[in-house]
């Protein structure tokens, strides 16, 4: 049996929900499952706008292979998935949303004509600090809560988070989430017996998973991510190792300063003499 590919790595992710021939069944089921809450009237058409994958894309572990889509009233919706915390993620979506709205605005047209722009993240790491698996910003009144304007709407899915607080009205969600976090084939009939679009979602993951050019493609992805991932480890632990120096560096000037021997501030800090010496020197 074919291993299958993983949902979760982003050019799965856009193969299964950013193709033209998934838009109808699989790409609008989940959009109005996740938009439940602020779109009550569901979406009844969606023209994806960039369907491609660049190949080079793939092996640039900068890119990002989000799925952009505009419904029947005009309203435009970025979809993506994160495996790793770049801890930017409230910022850059705040930025690429804002993006979406400026970009609507041709010369001559008027403010008016602006339409909601609606940024899914999908995350598989714990980034709001809350435990709502599902969390929904707006541009609110501090004091009231009142909404200001409904135009930018940004959502966090955190997969770790699920099974946590969910409510009946979110289940058809967990079951998409759950597909995209991994979720055994055992299970899937299970998923998919309620879940409109989730059965297409699934049969497309096998036949991605049997094709081997797109088998080759998904293994040069999970590298550039993970060449990005050992990027971002080795960054946070020098701060870590800088921040531990800097530590020192503040212990030993305030024991030097006390007047403590060199050897006794070696024996209670675990560094040697030589490094406490070192460390007074440039106190000076």
């Amino acid at each position: 049996m074919t291993e299958l590919l993983k949902p979760s790595v982003d050019f799965v992710f856009k193969k299964i929900f950013g193709s033209e021939e998934n838009k109808d069944e699989v790409l609008l089921n989940f959009l109005n499952e996740a938009l439940r809450e602020t779109e009550p009237k569901p979406f009844v058409s969606l023209m994806i706008l960039n369907p491609n994958i660049d190949k080079n894309a793939v092996t640039d572990k900068q890119s990002i292979l989000d799925v952009r889509a505009k419904t029947e009233d005009g309203k435009q919706v970025n979809l993506e998935i994160q495996v790793s915390n770049k801890y930017d993620m409230a910022k850059r979506s705040l930025y690429y949303s804002a993006k979406m709205y400026e970009e609507q605005l041709e010369e001559g047209k008027l403010y008016t004509t602006l339409q909601k722009v609606i940024s899914i993240n999908i995350l598989t790491f714990c980034y709001i600090p809350n435990d709502r698996f599902h969390n929904i910003f707006h541009m609110r009144e501090d004091h009231t809560g009142e909404l200001l304007i409904d135009d930018i709407e940004i959502h966090f899915m955190e997969l770790s988070k699920l099974g946590i607080k969910v409510h009946e009205m979110d289940s058809r969600l967990v079951n998409w989430l759950m597909f995209i976090n991994g979720a055994n084939q055992d299970r899937w009939e299970e998923l998919a017996m309620d879940t409109p679009g989730l059965k297409k979602a699934m049969t497309t993951l096998e036949f991605l998973s049997q094709d081997k050019e797109a088998r080759m493609l998904y293994e040069m992805r999970k590298k550039a991510l993970l060449d990005e991932q050992s990027a971002l480890d080795y960054v946070e632990s020098r701060g870590r190792e800088e921040g531990k120096v800097a530590r020192d560096k503040e212990i030993v000037a305030n024991m030097l300063q006390k007047g403590l021997a060199v050897s006794l501030i070696a024996e209670v800090t675990g560094l040697s003499e030589a490094e406490i010496e070192l460390l007074g020197k440039q106190m000076h």
